[in-house]
């Protein structure tokens, strides 16, 4: 139910009973309404003391009382003195609140006139502003790595999920209810998420992420087009596509083709990659002990010495050696033992870990009494 009650009594100045014939009733009607509009200043300029003064008053009691704690923390002489201080401040306060709830019931009881009988429901015209475009960071590339390192961890899942949603309704509510995803961030993401798909031959899968991966960069080359923040972009966006001209259809469809012809030549080039780095660490494995590769050391040896290491003869070897060029034997025999083709005196290397090993076994059989 409705109450009433408040409009029971309007103090209003045209609404008198009949005045005097001699009296000038519009004078008359000026005077009661200026001396209202007075009272009425008065009582705003009573409010606005009151609260000023409870703001102080707040104050020094929040002072009063850090003084205090840290006086009875450093047991300081002047305890005593701040406790009286804070009592007083706390019986002002409730003063303070008296005439505060009294002012608050006499402003209930005052009647309502004509200018307090209605206030404008807006002081203020609101006009929309476009969203302003956020401001590139002067960041390092380390602190960007960490940045987008941070943000995949904190997203992954919701940005797996806008990868794989099919309908643009979809795509437009998702982004609307996750807002912090429409950035550069998530087309990063994107992109790297086809290119490992490509390199897993998922093609199917990766191209139905690249249409989502083209659908975040349209928002966010529109959003660079209108200077304005990318998260106002996506309706509008979706909007377009969806009702798309064929001209702007073919555009987009031209850019997803493109795309994808980049993310398989890019796949394609890191998997080169990691196959000569596979090699590369395969080859560091098999270096000798002067750093030179057997393999390509073996490929470079006359005919002569390639027999020698194929069928491992070493008395058929120092003939050879004795054979050849003496600078030419010296350069490749050099060769041989950088790579690990051949160990100098290994045969006196066995000898001398077979005597090791025998003493040792001597060692254990001896009996200690």
């Amino acid at each position: 139910m409705v109450d009433y009650s408040k409009w029971k009594d309007i103090e209003i100045s045209d609404d008198e009973d009949e005045t005097h014939p001699n009296i000038d009733t519009p004078s008359l009607f000026r005077w009661r309404h200026q001396a209202r509009v007075e009272r009425m200043a008065e009582r705003q300029k009573e409010i606005e003391e009151l609260q000023k003064n409870k703001i102080e008053h707040e104050k020094k009691l929040r002072q009063t009382k850090s003084e205090l704690d840290k006086a009875e923390e450093t047991k300081a002489s002047n305890v005593d003195e701040l406790r009286k201080k804070l009592k007083n401040l706390e019986m002002e306060a409730e003063e303070i609140q008296k005439k505060e709830e009294d002012l608050k019931k006499k402003d209930k009881n005052t009647p309502w006139n004509v200018d307090t009988i209605s206030k404008p429901g807006f002081a203020k015209t609101i006009i929309n502003k476009r969203p302003e475009r956020p401001k590139e960071e002067n960041l390092t590339g380390e602190e960007r790595e960490a940045r987008m390192r941070k943000f995949i961890k904190e997203n992954e899942k919701d940005l797996k999920h806008f990868g794989m949603l099919k309908r643009y309704d979809d795509s437009r509510m998702f982004l609307k209810s996750h807002n912090h995803l429409v950035c550069e961030n998530t087309a990063n993401y994107l992109v790297i998420w086809c290119i490992n798909l490509e390199m897993e031959e998922k093609h199917e899968l990766m191209g139905h992420v690249a249409h989502q991966t083209i659908c975040m960069q349209y928002i966010l080359e529109l959003a660079k087009q209108l200077d304005t923040d990318p998260r106002a972009c996506v309706d509008a966006f979706f909007s377009k596509i969806q009702v798309a001209e064929k001209e702007y259809k073919n555009s987009f469809d031209d850019e997803l083709k493109q795309y994808k012809e980049r993310i398989k030549k890019r796949a394609a080039e890191k998997i080169e990659e990691a196959i000569k780095e596979a090699e590369e660490e395969e080859r560091q494995k098999r270096l000798g002990p002067g750093g030179l590769d057997p393999s390509e050391v073996f490929e470079s040896l006359p005919d002569n010495l390639k027999k020698c290491f194929e069928t491992q003869d070493t008395q058929l070897l120092q003939e050879t050696v004795a054979s050849m060029d003496e600078e030419e034997a010296k350069y490749h025999i050099k060769r041989c033992v950088d790579s690990g083709l051949w160990v100098p005196d290994a045969n006196k290397k066995k000898d001398e870990e077979a005597e090791y090993s025998e003493a040792g076994d001597s060692a254990e059989n001896v009996d200690v009494d």
